[in-house]
């Protein structure tokens, strides 16, 4: 580290110590006057976010690593950074402005310096020096934004599929898998899943998966249907599908897929019906015998 970066961490360390409350209050200004939020996000929070990250910058600054490394090498400063991201990213705002409201506390910092010193060679060299700094914290706020979105986007894929896929018992010891939509490889095993600890959970004897919203069907949808059929047997369980409405019918014909081994009916209620049966066998009048 050169003499004159020394110097100017120190000068800028001293600022953070001694003018800490300024650079905070001025910061928080910055970012309500140029609209640099894009979220809700309360002028208390605002503040709390400063205090942290100005009480991380202080031992980053401190520390002997090069400027434009203290933001992803101190663990403090970089959890402070990191932390007002993921805020801002779960508050809803952009990208963008959380890491235009991170850049502005170059202002700030050099607001707070030019009260100690009036030299220009020595602002210019501070400016400088917190551009290094704090344009590693902008790009950082930025990446860290982007990977919390896309975490919280697959969260919510993850429980929008797990809605979209109830298990619902229809009566006892029989459940039923109604499918909406598109049947893929992640959805599958979803389905599958869910539909293996519900039968462990009910001791469920038959599963019913009923196609009918299923738009298309074609061999890739029926080898998934095939493998959670398989699923469902080597759980002690009888399957049936149901919802095969003609034109599926003529599909599963075309493609040459074979259903052969397995129960299917045309409706959810002559698939329960076929359930009963299984389970309870035919009562003396040829019907399904009582099994609430």
């Amino acid at each position: 580290m050169s003499t004159s970066e020394a110097a100017v961490r120190e000068q800028l360390t001293r600022a953070l110590r001694e003018r800490d409350e300024e650079i905070a209050d001025r910061w928080v200004a910055l970012q309500l006057e140029q609209a640099l939020l894009g979220t809700d996000i309360s002028e208390a929070e605002l503040r709390e976010e400063a205090d942290s990250l100005i009480d991380a910058l202080v031992p980053g600054l401190e520390s002997d690593v090069p400027a434009d490394r203290v933001v992803t090498s101190h663990p403090g400063l970089h959890e402070a950074v990191v932390g007002l991201s993921m805020r801002r990213a779960q508050a809803g705002a952009t990208p963008t402005a959380t890491s235009l409201a991170v850049l502005a506390l170059k202002e700030a910092l050099l607001k707070a310096v030019q009260r100690e010193t009036r030299d220009a060679e020595e602002l210019f060299a501070t400016a400088v020096f917190i551009n290094r700094l704090l344009d590693v914290a902008g790009a950082l706020s930025f990446e860290t934004y982007v990977e919390g979105r896309e975490e919280i986007i697959r969260r919510q894929s993850q429980q929008l599929m797990e809605l979209s896929t109830p298990v619902v018992r229809l009566w006892k010891q029989v459940l039923a898998v109604p499918l909406i939509g598109t049947l893929d490889t992640a959805r599958t095993q979803i389905v599958m899943e869910n539909l293996l600890q519900a039968i462990q959970d009910h001791e469920a004897l038959v599963a019913i998966i009923d196609i009918t919203g299923v738009s298309t069907v074609d061999t890739a949808v029926a080898q998934h249907l095939m493998q959670t059929v398989n699923a469902v047997r080597l759980m002690g369980a009888d399957c049936v599908i149901s919802g095969i409405h003609p034109s599926i019918a003529q599909t599963i014909a075309q493609l040459g897929i074979d259903l052969s081994t397995i129960l299917t009916r045309a409706t959810l209620a002559d698939a329960l019906a076929a359930a009963i049966k299984l389970i309870d066998g035919p009562g003396p009048d040829g019907e399904a015998g009582e099994n609430p």
